[in-house]
C-alpha cells in the first residue's frame, strides 16, 4: 500500500490506536498489541512514527520502550488488511441480508460488493485473512483469524436468517444484538425430541388446511400454507413469555392463517371450527334474531383459551378483527396494557411482564396502512408502552394480486420499523428451525430491553387470496413454481428421515393421524347435528334491551367538599403557575350558595368520587392533561422546577388508579388503543378526548368496525367514552362539528349512547352513570367549548349531591300555567339552547317554551312523552339545531318526534339549510346565521 494511502487509513481508528501503542504499549488491548508486534521491521520512515516523534519526543528517544515498539510495529500492508477486515465485518452486519437466502421459492439475492473480500483494498486473500486476528475485529463467532471467522459470519448473516440491527441508535442494544447473533446462543440446535415435536406441529398445521379444503370445497379459509412455520413460532413465543412471567398473550392478526391459529395456538377444538363451515351449509349462521347479534365470518372471530406451558397456564386471546387488516393493532396494544396494569391499587402499577402483545402483519399491509406507523409510535410512550411487542410479518411476497414493487417504495416490507429503532430479523419460512431461533432472539431482546422486535417470515401463499381465487391470472410464473414446491412439512419430514430422527413410516403415520382426528371430529359433529343434539352456543344477551336503567349518581355533599379540597392540594414547595392560582382557588368559592361549579370542576369531582369508590380512571387525548381550552388542569406543572403533580392521582381514600396522559397527535391508533383497554378492563372508565370533535373523523374505521359494531358482531362490550368538543362558535367548518349525524346513522339496538349536555351537573351525572351502569356501552359525549366558562351553564353543589342525569330538561322559567299557555314548543340540544334563550327576542317571545334533549340516543321515548304531556295546547313543535339540515340529529330523530305528536301539532325544522360543509368560514357569516336560527325559532321575522 502506498504511504499516502497508509497515512489516510491511519487517520482513523487504527492510527489512533497505533499512536496509543507507541506511547504506552501496555494500555492497548493484548490482541492489538500482538498484531503490532507480529512482524519485526524498521518503520523509521513511516509517517505514523514520524508523527508520533513530533508529538511525543519521549517516544522518539526510546522512552518507556516506545522506540523499540515502533521498530517492531506491523507493516502498513497488514494494518491495511485489518482495516479492510473491519469494513468486511461491518458490511456483513449491515448488508449481509442482501446476500441471504430468504426466498423459499429460490430467487437469487441481490448481494453487495462490500461483502466480497477480493473486491476490497487491499485484496483480502486467504493468506492475508489468516494473518488478521479475529479478536481485533470484535466478532463473536468462533475462530482465531479472519480466515476462520469469515465463513461463520457468512453463515450467520447470509444464510436463511438475516438481520437488520445497525440502524438502532442505542449502542448498548447494538452490541447486545451483535453478541447474541454471532455467538449463536439463540441458535442452539433442537434435540431429537424437539425436532419430532416440531414435525408433529407442522403436520397438524398442514393437515388441518388440507382436510378443510377437501371437505368444504370452494369455501374461504385463507390457508396458512406457505407460512406454516408461523404456528410453531407462536408456540415458542408463548412458552418464552410464560417463563418471563406472562399469564396472558394477546394476538392480533388478519384472516390469513387465522383458523389455524384458532385451532393450534388458542386451542379451539376442531369440531368448533368445522361447525362454522357446516353452519354455512345448514343455514345456522348467527343473526336470525332481529334483536340478537349479527355475528361475523369465521375468519374474523376472536377467541381465547388456556395453554399449559412449563412455567404454568397462560391465557391466549386472539382479538376479533374486521377486514381492515392492521386496524386491530392498537386494539391489541390497549388490551395488553390493561392486562399489564393492576387496577386494584391506587398507584399505577404497570408491569410489562404480565402480558405479551403479538401482532401478525401482512407484507402488503405493514408498509401500506398508516395505522401501523401510528401504533409503532405508541410503543415507547409512557401511557402506552406494553414493554415490547412481537411483530411477525406473514410475508406472502404478494398483496392479493399486487406485486411488492407495486405495493411499497422500500426493499423490504419491514423497513418502516427502522424509523422506530426496532430490530428486524428476516427468516426463510422453509427453514422451520431458523424460524424458532428468530423467536428466541426476539423474546430475549424483549426481556432485556422491553422494546418491540420484528420478525419478517418470508414465505409464499400456496393458493390465491382465497381458495376460490385463481392467482395464475396475475402471477403465472410464481404459481408455476409454487405448484411444484414441496410443503414445509414434506421438506422437514424428508430431512428428519435422512438424519434418522424419524422413519418414513412414522412421518406418514403422523399425517394419517391428523387426517383421522379431523375426520372423526367432523363425523361426530354431523351426527350430532342430524340427531339434533349438537352442542349449542350459550344464549347471548339480546343486545337491544335494558341498556337504559336508572343509576344512582348523586354523591353526598360532604364527600364532595372533602374531595374538592384534596383536588386543590399540592405538595409542600410545589409552585403553581401564578396565572392559574386564582382559577383554582375559585373552585372553593363555587361550593357556596351562589354556585358556579363549571365543567372542569364537575368533571374532577366525578372522577374523584369514582376513584375513591374503586373505579379506575383512564383519560387520554390531545392536550388532555391541561385541556384544549385551558380549562381542566388535572396535571399541574411546577412553575419553578417543571415537575408535574396530579392531585386526582393522590387522593388519600383512592382505591383504584388514575391515568391521565396526553396522547400523540393521532386519532386512529389512539382511539383503537383506548377501545382495547376498555374491552380488557370493563370496570374502568376509559375516556379519549379529541382536540376538536371533528378530529374523530380520522378514527372512523375504529368507530365503524369496533366501537359501534363490536357488540353485534362479537358480543364484545365496552364503556369507552369519546369526549368530542362540539358547537358552532365561528371557528370555521373544521372546528365546529363532531359529526353527530355519523354517530346517529350508526346507532341501533342500543349499541351506543349519545349525549349532549348543557350543564356542568348533567356532565357530572352522565360520567358517573357511564362508569356505574351495569350494561357497558360506548358513550359519545358532545362536550362544550364556549360553555366551559358560561355562567348560565354552571351548577350548584346540591345539583351534584342530589338528582341524577336527566335525559330531557324542560323550560326552567315556566310554571304549570305557563306551560299550559304555550303554543309553541322548541326542542333543541346542546349549546344552541343558550343562543336561543340568550337572544334579545327571547324575553318578548310569549307562548314559546324551550326544552332540551340531553340524551340523543337511545332516544328517551318516555321522557319525550312526558314532556309533551305538559304542553296540552301547543300547535307547533320546532326542532332547532345549529347544524345543516342534512347533518346533526334531525334526520335520525325526526320519526321519533313525529311518533309522539298529536295529529293537530305540526313538526317544523329550524336550522342551517342543506350544506356540503358543516359551517361558515367567516365569523360575520356565522353570527348572522346563528341570529337567524334564534329569531326564526322565536318567530321574530
Amino acid at each position: 500500500m502506498p504511504e499516502q494511502q497508509f497515512e489516510d487509513l491511519n487517520s482513523g481508528f487504527i492510527q489512533e490506536l497505533f499512536e496509543q501503542y507507541l506511547r504506552a504499549p501496555e494500555s492497548v488491548d493484548p490482541a492489538w498489541r500482538a498484531l503490532f508486534e507480529r512482524t519485526p521491521g524498521k518503520l523509521e520512515s513511516s509517517p505514523v512514527v514520524q508523527r508520533v516523534r513530533e508529538l511525543y519526543p519521549g517516544a522518539a528517544n526510546g522512552g518507556n520502550g516506545a522506540r523499540a515498539a515502533a521498530e517492531a510495529a506491523t507493516p502498513p500492508q497488514l494494518l491495511g488488511a485489518v482495516a479492510a477486515a473491519m469494513a468486511l465485518v461491518k458490511a456483513h452486519r449491515m448488508h449481509g441480508h442482501l446476500a441471504a437466502r430468504l426466498d423459499p421459492l429460490g430467487s437469487e439475492p441481490p448481494g453487495d460488493p462490500a461483502l466480497e473480500p477480493e473486491r476490497l483494498e487491499p485484496r483480502l486473500t486467504l493468506e492475508l485473512q489468516a494473518q488478521v486476528p479475529a479478536r481485533v475485529l470484535r466478532v463473536h463467532v468462533p475462530g482465531e483469524t479472519l480466515a476462520d471467522a469469515l465463513p461463520l459470519l457468512r453463515e450467520t448473516y447470509c444464510g436463511t436468517m438475516a438481520y437488520e440491527i445497525e440502524h438502532i441508535s442505542r449502542h448498548e442494544e447494538r452490541v447486545w444484538l451483535r453478541t447474541a447473533i454471532e455467538s449463536g446462543r439463540f441458535r442452539t440446535p433442537l434435540d431429537e425430541d424437539e425436532r419430532r415435536m416440531l414435525l408433529r406441529r407442522l403436520t397438524e398445521v398442514e393437515g388441518m388446511e388440507r382436510y378443510l379444503r377437501r371437505a368444504f370445497l370452494g369455501q374461504k379459509q385463507f390457508s396458512i400454507e406457505g407460512l406454516d412455520a408461523m404456528v410453531p413460532m407462536l408456540d415458542q413465543a408463548i412458552e418464552l413469555a410464560a417463563k418471563d412471567g406472562a399469564h396472558d398473550v394477546v394476538i392480533g392478526m388478519a384472516h390469513r392463517g387465522r383458523l389455524n391459529v384458532l385451532a393450534h395456538t388458542v386451542g379451539r377444538p376442531y369440531d368448533v371450527i368445522i361447525r362454522e363451515f357446516e353452519g354455512e351449509r345448514l343455514l345456522e349462521a348467527v343473526g336470525s334474531d332481529p334483536e340478537g347479534g349479527s355475528g361475523d365470518v369465521k375468519y374474523h372471530l376472536g377467541a381465547e383459551g388456556l395453554r399449559h406451558t412449563e412455567a404454568g397456564e397462560v391465557r391466549v386471546r386472539l382479538a376479533s378483527n374486521p377486514s381492515h387488516l392492521e386496524y386491530v393493532n392498537p386494539v391489541v396494544e390497549g388490551e395488553t396494557r390493561a392486562i399489564q396494569t393492576d387496577h386494584k391499587v391506587p398507584e399505577v402499577d404497570h408491569d410489562p411482564r404480565r402480558s405479551l402483545a403479538v401482532l401478525i402483519h401482512g407484507d402488503a399491509a405493514f408498509p401500506g396502512q398508516g395505522v401501523v406507523a401510528e401504533t409503532l409510535n405508541l410503543e415507547n410512550l409512557p401511557g402506552y408502552s406494553t414493554g415490547g411487542t412481537l411483530h411477525l410479518i406473514a410475508n406472502n411476497q404478494i398483496g392479493f394480486t399486487t406485486d411488492p414493487e407495486e405495493a411499497r417504495s422500500t426493499r423490504y416490507s419491514s423497513d418502516l420499523a427502522k424509523g422506530f429503532d426496532i430490530p428486524i430479523v428476516h427468516v426463510n419460512a422453509d427453514d422451520a428451525e431458523a424460524a424458532i431461533f428468530s423467536i428466541r432472539l426476539a423474546m430475549a431482546y424483549r426481556e432485556r430491553f422491553r422494546k418491540d422486535f420484528v420478525v419478517d417470515l418470508v414465505g409464499y401463499r400456496r393458493f390465491g387470496h382465497n381458495e376460490g381465487d385463481e392467482p395464475g391470472y396475475t402471477q403465472p410464473l410464481m404459481y408455476k413454481t409454487i405448484e411444484s414446491h414441496p410443503s414445509l412439512r414434506e421438506q422437514y419430514a424428508a430431512r428428519l428421515v435422512e438424519e434418522s430422527v424419524v422413519t418414513e413410516e412414522q412421518a406418514v403415520e403422523l399425517d394419517e393421524a391428523v387426517q383421522s382426528a379431523m375426520r372423526q371430529a367432523h363425523e361426530q359433529l354431523k351426527a350430532s347435528i342430524e340427531a339434533g343434539t349438537s352442542p349449542q352456543q350459550k344464549e347471548k344477551e339480546r343486545i337491544g334491551r335494558g341498556s337504559d336503567v336508572p343509576i344512582e349518581t348523586a354523591v353526598d355533599v360532604a364527600i364532595l367538599r372533602e374531595l374538592n379540597e384534596q383536588l386543590l392540594a399540592v405538595p409542600e414547595g410545589f409552585t403553581v403557575h401564578p396565572k392559574l392560582v386564582k382559577q383554582l382557588d375559585r373552585r372553593r368559592e363555587t361550593l357556596g350558595e351562589a354556585g358556579g361549579i363549571d365543567w372542569a370542576q364537575a368533571e374532577g369531582l366525578a372522577f374523584g368520587s369514582l376513584v375513591v369508590a374503586g373505579t379506575p380512571i383512564r383519560l387520554t387525548g390531545q392536550d388532555t392533561e391541561r385541556g384544549t381550552f385551558s380549562h381542566r388542569h388535572l396535571v399541574l406543572h411546577d412553575y419553578e422546577t417543571g415537575n408535574v403533580y396530579t392531585p386526582l392521582a393522590h387522593l388519600p381514600a383512592a382505591s383504584a388508579p388514575v391515568q391521565v396522559y396526553n396522547s400523540p397527535l393521532s386519532e386512529v391508533a389512539a382511539v383503537g388503543f383506548e377501545y382495547g383497554y376498555s374491552v380488557a378492563c370493563p370496570a374502568a372508565l376509559v375516556l379519549w378526548e379529541a382536540q376538536f370533535g371533528d378530529f374523530v373523523n380520522s378514527a372512523q374505521v375504529m368507530v365503524d368496525q369496533f366501537i359501534v359494531s363490536g357488540l353485534s358482531k362479537w358480543h364484545q362490550s365496552s364503556r369507552l367514552t369519546l369526549l368530542l368538543p362540539h358547537g358552532y362558535e365561528g371557528n370555521g367548518p373544521e372546528h365546529s362539528s363532531a359529526r353527530l349525524e355519523r354517530f346517529m346513522q350508526l346507532a341501533a339496538q342500543e349499541n351506543i349512547r349519545i349525549v349532549n349536555c348543557t350543564t356542568a351537573a348533567q356532565y357530572f351525572h352522565v360520567l358517573r352513570r357511564q362508569a356505574l351502569h351495569p350494561k357497558a356501552r360506548p358513550l359519545v359525549l358532545l362536550t362544550p367549548k364556549g360553555l366551559l366558562r358560561l355562567k348560565e351553564s354552571t351548577s350548584k353543589l346540591d345539583d351534584l349531591g342530589g338528582g341524577s342525569f336527566r335525559q330531557m330538561l324542560d323550560d326552567p322559567r315556566l310554571d304549570e300555567e305557563g306551560r299550559r299557555r304555550a303554543g309553541r314548543l322548541v326542542l333543541c340540544s346542546g349549546k344552541v339552547y343558550y343562543d336561543i334563550v340568550g337572544h334579545a327576542a327571547y324575553q318578548e317571545a310569549e307562548g314559546v317554551a324551550v326544552a332540551r334533549l340531553e340524551q340523543i340516543y337511545p332516544f328517551p321515548v318516555a321522557a319525550y312523552d312526558e314532556l309533551l304531556s305538559r304542553y296540552p295546547n301547543i300547535t307547533e313543535l320546532i326542532w332547532a339545531q345549529e347544524e345543516p339540515q342534512n347533518m346533526g340529529a334531525w334526520r335520525a330523530i325526526r320519526h321519533r318526534l313525529e311518533e309522539g305528536l298529536p295529529d293537530e301539532v305540526r313538526l317544523r325544522y329550524v336550522g342551517r339549510p342543506w350544506r356540503a360543509s358543516p359551517s361558515e368560514g367567516y365569523p360575520t357569516a356565522h353570527a348572522r346565521e346563528q341570529d337567524r336560527i334564534a329569531r326564526e325559532t322565536l318567530a321574530v321575522y
